[in-house]
């Protein structure tokens, strides 16, 4: 087997269980779990006022520095910087998995063909605006994991994908048609990066995506209704589009579009109830859809993923944004506001390497969020052996029991 492809702190920037059968997740008991209810509920909407009024908010839901400083954080902290320099930050599959044909490489995520499904690699690349600023101890799995608590959960809302989980970083997936749109949904005004919401308002922006947005609007401030700002790709970025743009590009069809519309927002929706329960507020994300052999619109790549999210702490949200500061957040903005107050992101072709200190917060972060949704207890590796062997050894014996 190939040594474990060690990873620098920062890799490369970027331009512009067992390996004698499937790790039978306790999500995912069985392939045929993944059959789709056919009606969708609704869910209470989310209002601030009930967020700031719960009597008990403060005895449930503690500050963000109570939650992120906890004993919990010591327990985990040490091994993640014991492991900053044996991230996953690219893998090889093809020299060392039989029967693999090709190699696509994303942000975050390595996909190989192995002919009748895909093998998705979640590796620890971070990325934002773009390209890669480094990689984050355990984010693979976090991602990962967090990803099949909810596409689990969401099955009454749209099928998913997922065939079986092999490993701790790996889905293999039913291969369908992807759509080349992503499905961006938000709640709130906010943002710093050129595509979102509060950078184009703030720019004077007043229509966005096909949505007309009202004067006085604030950062930060909760939106009346939740929103769709769907984007394509460009040769190097994003580009945001509005659904006639979709349908006249022929990026998609009318009634494929409006589909995945409606199961984008039930989605969001959902998410939002659900990190409300657990003290949290769902602010935005993204979704992507393929469309399979027999026709259906399936989930596919990540759903409610500290990568693909935005969260912050419910219970002090409004005290806050009426005091106008930032809210209590547990996801990677404060990665992206160092690179913004260090570099131009966007254009230096080197950036600086991201401090240590932050790439360990900002992996406890992840841990935290996913035991803060999952209400589980994130498990680290047992034993120090290189995450690529284990994970080829593990990819080889799905494929063969899936033949």
């Amino acid at each position: 087997m190939a040594q474990c492809m060690r990873a620098t702190l920062n890799p490369p920037k970027t331009p512009l269980y067992s390996a004698k059968n499937l790790t039978q997740n306790p999500l995912f008991p069985s392939i045929t779990s993944f059959e789709a209810k056919r009606k969708s509920r609704k869910y209470p909407k989310i209002s601030l006022s009930v967020m700031s009024s719960q009597n008990q908010s403060q005895q449930r839901n503690p500050s963000i520095d109570a939650l992120l400083n906890s004993g919990r954080k010591e327990e985990v902290f040490a091994t993640i910087k014991d492991s900053v320099h044996n991230c996953l930050s690219e893998t090889n599959l093809l020299s060392t998995v039989p029967g693999l044909k090709s190699k696509t490489r994303g942000k975050v995520r390595d996909i190989y063909d192995s002919g009748d499904y895909l093998v998705l690699v979640t590796t620890d690349r971070q990325s934002a605006f773009d390209r890669i600023l480094a990689s984050i101890p355990f984010k693979g799995q976090v991602l990962n994991e967090t990803s099949l608590w909810w596409f689990n959960r969401t099955q009454h809302i749209t099928p998913n994908a997922v065939v079986s989980v092999p490993d701790k970083n790996v889905t293999i997936a039913k291969k369908c048609s992807v759509f080349p749109v992503e499905f961006v949904v938000r709640g709130f005004v906010t943002g710093s990066t050129d595509t979102s919401l509060w950078t184009v308002y703030n720019n004077g922006v007043r229509s966005y995506c096909g949505n007309l947005l009202p004067n006085g609007l604030v950062k930060n401030q909760k939106l009346t209704a939740n929103i769709l700002t769907p984007t394509t790709k460009a040769e190097d970025h994003d580009v945001p589009v509005t659904p006639d743009e979709i349908i006249e590009k022929g990026l998609m069809t009318r009634a494929d579009f409006d589909e995945a519309r409606e199961k984008a927002l039930s989605l969001f929706e959902y998410g939002q109830h659900v990190a409300l329960e657990h003290g949290l507020i769902l602010v935005d994300t993204k979704y992507e859809f393929g469309k399979s052999s027999d026709g259906s619109i399936l989930l596919i790549d990540e759903v409610h993923s500290p990568d693909s999210s935005r969260y912050w702490i419910a219970n002090s949200y409004e005290e806050r944004f009426q005091k106008g500061l930032e809210p209590e957040n547990i996801d990677k903005e404060f990665l992206r506001l160092w690179f913004r107050d260090n570099c131009n992101p966007y254009e230096d072709k080197v950036l600086p390497d991201a401090p240590e200190e932050l790439v360990c917060e900002l992996a406890w972060r992840y841990i935290f969020l996913y035991e803060t949704i999952t209400k589980s207890r994130f498990e680290t590796p047992l034993t120090k052996e290189p995450i690529h062997d284990r994970i080829s050894q593990n990819v080889s014996s799905a494929l063969l029991s899936l033949q």
